[in-house]
């Protein structure tokens, strides 16, 4: 075992308790440090979500890239051993470069050298709005803590390009959206050891929105997570605007949310959120699904069933996929997961983009969904 010797950050004046940078203040090995971006064209052609996580007391460090286009879905993954250099946010063939804090980002997929038709890109993410914090989030199963996260939400513009499948897009600010989380705290590793959270049944019930929108002039933020009975746990609603505008964020109620579904499913395909401005007046965010992502393939969010967050896979770990969801039938599990979908978005007479990110699972009853088979009729 190497010696135990200060790290290059514990330099700096950022420690939060009488530990080296390099441990983590929890023990539990359910503590993540992470984020996701999401990077996706108008039209409704494509949508690339991307993300790297450090999983220090699991001693992983893993990331990942998947493209939707058409019904392909071409995935990228590596994990490895995590180092002490926890400003290298680097694994295998995916970076992520803070050129400017919360200003100034590069992402960046190398090409596969056998495979000159696979996924690759380089892009430049540049804020626009400045980031605002998210609810604190915290979930319980019983008595145990399962989840517990400290969480900011920003959107900007993206340049630079993508290529895949032979096919080259070039970002380009007004055609093309980027819009990012970052989060840290304590979320589930697969291969928990049991004991009495094993015993604890699956929640009759969760339904989860959350909904990053850029505006030209704003940035929407909604978020809300509800029981199977329709009892809201966590709840956001807030405008956010440019950094110099003069103008405050400005908070927008409590949001309610008419969602159609496909028939036969509970993949949204329109919806509309009711806000409230400062002075009661209401407020109609308009959304129209454009293409759809499910986190469940290919990005490693469960219940996936191949590759999962924070998994020891090996040092060196890279596996480049392609995934056909031509089939709903072909990934069962898809439609427990959360899907990210890009999306046009109206209110007030103006028109944005961004992500309307859903999960529905069990019993919802403002919904009308009974369990976990109900569907759209």
């Amino acid at each position: 075992m190497p010696a135990d010797r200060p790290v290059a950050l514990d330099e700096y004046p950022v420690h939060q308790a009488p530990l080296s940078m390099k441990h983590h203040v929890s023990g539990d090995r359910n503590a993540y440090d992470r984020c996701i971006f999401h990077v996706f064209d108008h039209a409704g052609r494509a949508v690339l979500i991307l993300g790297l996580g450090v999983y220090p007391n699991a001693g992983v460090i893993d990331a990942y890239a998947t493209l939707r286009l058409g019904d392909d879905l071409l995935a990228v993954r590596a994990s490895d051993a995590l180092t002490d250099d926890r400003m290298n946010l680097s694994v295998g063939p995916l970076s992520i470069t803070v050129d400017v804090p919360l200003k100034k980002l590069t992402l960046r997929c190398a090409p596969d050298p056998a495979d000159p038709h696979g996924l690759s890109y380089d892009i430049t993410w540049t804020a626009e709005f400045p980031a605002v914090w998210e609810p604190h989030h915290v979930q319980r199963r019983g008595d145990r803590l399962m989840l517990e996260g400290r969480r900011f939400v920003q959107a900007g513009n993206v340049t630079g390009t993508v290529r895949a499948r032979g096919e080259e897009f070039t970002l380009t600010p007004g055609e093309w959206t980027g819009t990012r989380d970052r989060s840290w705290g304590v979320r589930p590793i697969p291969g928990e050891d049991g004991g009495r959270a094993a015993e604890e049944m699956r929640p009759e019930g969760f339904h989860w929105l959350w909904i990053p929108v850029r505006f030209e002039d704003r940035f929407l933020m909604v978020i809300a997570q509800e029981d199977a009975d329709g009892h809201r746990t966590l709840n956001e609603a807030v405008q956010v605007f440019p950094e110099g505008s003069g103008r405050h964020d400005v908070q927008l109620g409590w949001p309610h949310t008419e969602i159609s579904y496909r028939s036969g499913t509970r993949h949204p395909e329109r919806a509309v959120v009711h806000l409230a401005d400062p002075s009661r007046k209401p407020l109609e965010l308009g959304v129209e699904v454009l293409n759809s992502s499910p986190l469940a393939v290919g990005a490693g969010y469960p219940p996936a069933a191949d590759w999962q967050h924070g998994t020891w896979q090996g040092r060196g770990w890279t596996d480049r996929r392609t995934y056909d969801l031509s089939d709903p039938a072909a990934h069962p599990m898809a439609a427990f997961g959360v899907t990210d979908h890009s999306a046009r978005f109206t209110l007030d007479g103006r028109t944005g983009f961004g992500i309307f990110e859903h999960g529905s699972f069990g019993r919802h009853d403002p919904s009308g969904f009974a369990d976990h088979s109900s569907v759209a009729p």
